[in-house]
């Protein structure tokens, strides 16, 4: 909704215009991380590709007084920049079991379970191809969806808003899947004495919202020294964002109706004291009024959905970026091509072209036969398909899965370029069953 009112712009934000329109635009993190995709697979297959991942084995060390940490930027990026990727994650789910599609059961129903048959089946795919052997610990990465590059493909097609609900909702209980599977099984030895301190700390965060701390810095740095305990620990400091979202206040201090009340009673103040026309300062007494209103408006919004505003941003136009830029620089020599053929790569690929797919229709299928879900109202098992496709560009969660399920480095460039083929193939697919179900039926001639 356009407001009635209108600020003059100044000559910087005549300037910044063309970036803030790429900013609001629905494709723009897609397309950013498309991007960041292009270079760094351009860049490792360039004469400067030493370089490249020279740059990313480059040590930086943090230490404050006795502790310390000396990790390499490729470390800092996947274990640090992502933890607050998985922090937003966390308040995002926290706010759609709250307040969202999946607060209510009824509504939960089916894209609850999609997403689970879209994690099962392809595990199962992989499995069938390697079952055992050193390649086991893969079945993970076929699981993810990027819901960046799907909704962002979804939004060139002329489909109904109900299925980008459902694709959301998919993802979201997708994220919840991947995130236990991180835990449970990428998870190697665990040192209970720092494990001990990180939930002791998270106590902490529990305890600061009950009591009604809303500053946001108490919260960072509260979490700053769970994500270091979990570091230590083994468990994977990702974790630490999730978790700590989750004990972020989602409570207003004020409802809508007091706010309603005490701005028009503000409103009646601020016109009593003769508003000066121009833009002149304000007397003492009309910024108190001001100040008034302003935090009002503070206690009207809730710290989840305060930060998950601010953060997003930041999360969208940078770490993702940094992350596919880190962590998308494969070599396409004609040896690691020739590795797609492997059970390995075979694996990931038909898991997330075949398997993803497969499972979310089937699952959902299931569900409305046996009456535990419903289709939304103008979604068909054609729109749900063409979403199973699209939920099998797993790249940003398969190619971070990929680099915790191995340890040689042949083994994550094959399954990180398997996930690049993978991702490509799935969003061909899915474009071709959305422009066949878009199109017009008989009735609709």
């Amino acid at each position: 909704m356009k407001p009635s009112w209108s600020i003059e712009e100044s000559l910087v934000d005549r300037l910044t215009r063309p970036f803030q329109i790429f900013a609001a635009h629905k494709l723009s993190g897609a397309i950013l991380l498309l991007a960041a995709t292009v270079v760094a697979v351009a860049w490792a297959n360039s004469p400067w590709a030493g370089f490249y991942h020279h740059s990313l084995q480059t040590e930086l060390a943090l230490s404050i007084g006795p502790f310390g940490l000396n990790k390499s930027i490729s470390h800092w990026i996947n274990d640090g920049l992502m933890g607050l990727f998985f922090f937003v994650v966390g308040l995002e789910i926290k706010r759609e079991l709250l307040a969202g599609e999946l607060a209510n059961p009824r509504k939960a129903a089916l894209p609850v379970l999609a997403a689970v048959g879209g994690m099962v089946v392809p595990a199962l795919v992989y499995f069938a191809f390697n079952g055992d052997g050193a390649f086991a610990r893969g079945w993970g990465i076929p699981m993810a969806t990027d819901v960046a590059f799907a909704l962002g493909i979804l939004a060139v097609f002329p489909v109904p808003v109900s299925l980008k609900v459902f694709l959301t909702a998919l993802a979201i209980v997708d994220d919840i899947g991947a995130i236990v599977v991180v835990a449970v099984f990428y998870t190697d030895t665990i040192a209970p004495g720092s494990l001990f301190i990180g939930s002791l700390l998270l106590g902490v965060s529990i305890g600061a919202n009950v009591i009604g701390v809303r500053n946001p810095i108490i919260y960072f740095l509260i979490g700053f020294a769970v994500w270091v305990a979990f570091y230590k620990s083994g468990v994977h400091a990702t974790l630490a964002g999730v978790l700590m979202a989750f004990t972020i206040p989602a409570r207003t201090i004020i409802n809508s109706r007091q706010l309603h009340d005490w701005t028009r009673d503000l409103l009646e103040q601020l016109r009593a004291t003769g508003l000066p026309a121009d833009s002149s300062l304000l007397t003492n007494r009309q910024h108190h009024i001001v100040h008034s209103m302003e935090q009002l408006t503070e206690h009207a919004t809730a710290p989840l959905q305060k930060l998950e505003h601010a953060l997003m941003p930041f999360v969208t136009f940078a770490i993702l970026p940094l992350f596919a830029l880190a962590n998308a620089g494969v070599s396409l020599e004609s040896e690691t091509l020739d590795r797609l053929a492997e059970p390995m790569s075979l694996g990931i690929i038909l898991g997330l072209v075949v398997g993803k797919p497969l499972g979310i229709w089937a699952f959902a299928w299931a569900g409305v036969v046996l009456r535990i879900a419903e289709l939304p109202k103008g979604i068909s098992l054609w729109h749900v398909a063409s979403v199973g496709c699209l939920a099998g560009i797993g790249f940003t969660m398969s190619l971070f899965i990929a680099t915790l399920a191995f340890d040689e480095v042949v083994l994550i460039e094959t399954a990180k370029t398997a996930v690049l083929a993978g991702s490509l193939l799935a969003t061909l697919t899915g474009s071709i069953i959305l422009l066949l179900a878009a199109r017009p039926g008989p009735e609709d001639a």
